[in-house]
């Protein structure tokens, strides 16, 4: 059993049938496609899979048909992070039951002026709760999706506590200094970052990979940031593609370009979908960078 995500993982975007619950069918083959590519394992529910906008009945429903289809429950992790702790302890519990061990765990977001010490005390009361020797919790710092940090401190010291159920932390904000400050806290934790363009840099100080939503579609232009930084200049011309747009929306509409089913491009309320003709203009835009990239 792997203690730590190593490698290209996946955030993978959630398909939704004309009834708007989740395409099992469709969610199996696409991420059968990107381990088949070479990708490490898939994150289900994160930000970019809609994952705040699903039940936690949906999510582990969806886990079933993956471990059903053949992917390992090793190359699956969830988003488990919930606003209610008790809510968060039942749906980690319920992925552990099925065979995971990789919960990808969000502080309580709602409370945006909560204290580290809460926010400490609240992954504490998430652990305690599980209360299994097999949880490999990422902590998940995204305080631009959710509004709450996870503080660096507050990581070193649940791992001194809880060792190696506190795995590592996942640092999408794209801070190259905030991530080091995370490896400096708990320097025995993985560290994945979320911002692709950072990954050759988060490699060289001790990172241990990336979740990635831009391998959604892009798999190889990730892929190739675990050489080295060379890669950089186009991994940002494909970024900067989505930039100042509905991310999760956008990333969706590329999809289904790319993969030629415009059932992709639906998304759950809040979110609205975004343009077809949007997502081909910049579908095609990425074919070019790629083959410059290879070339």
């Amino acid at each position: 059993m792997p203690d730590v995500i190593r490698g290209l993982w996946v955030a993978a975007a959630t398909p939704l049938d004309a009834t708007g619950a989740v395409d099992r069918d469709a969610l199996v083959r696409h991420c059968q496609g990107l381990i088949a590519g070479g990708c490490d394992g898939v994150a289900l529910f994160t930000a970019a899979g809609e994952g705040p906008s699903f039940a936690a009945a949906e999510r582990l429903a969806a886990v079933e048909a993956l471990l059903q289809a053949g992917i390992a429950s090793a190359r699956i992790a969830l988003g488990t992070g919930c606003p209610a702790i008790p809510d968060t302890v039942a749906l980690t519990r319920g992925a552990l039951a099925l065979g995971l061990t990789h919960a990808l765990i969000l502080p309580p977001y709602y409370f945006r002026d909560a204290t580290a010490e809460g926010i400490e005390d609240a992954f504490a009361a998430i652990i305690d709760g599980v209360a299994s020797d097999r949880l490999r919790a990422t902590l998940c710092h995204a305080p631009q999706d959710c509004g709450v940090k996870v503080p660096a401190a507050a990581l070193g010291r649940l791992r001194a506590r809880y060792g190696r159920l506190v795995a590592g932390v996942v640092d999408s904000t794209g801070d190259i200094a905030g991530f080091q400050a995370f490896r400096h806290a708990a320097p025995a934790c993985g560290g994945v970052v979320g911002a692709e363009v950072e990954i050759a840099r988060a490699l060289a100080l001790g990172g241990s990979g990336a979740i990635s939503a831009m391998a959604n579609v892009v798999p190889g232009l990730v892929r190739g940031m675990f050489d080295g930084p060379a890669g950089e200049v186009a991994m940002r011309k494909a970024c900067d593609l989505l930039a100042g747009r509905p991310f999760i929306p956008a990333l969706k509409s590329v999809l289904a370009a790319r993969c030629g089913d415009g059932a992709w491009r639906a998304v759950r309320p809040p979110l609205r979908p975004a343009d077809a003709a949007a997502g081909a203009r910049i579908a095609a835009a990425l074919t070019v960078i790629e083959a410059r990239r290879a070339a």
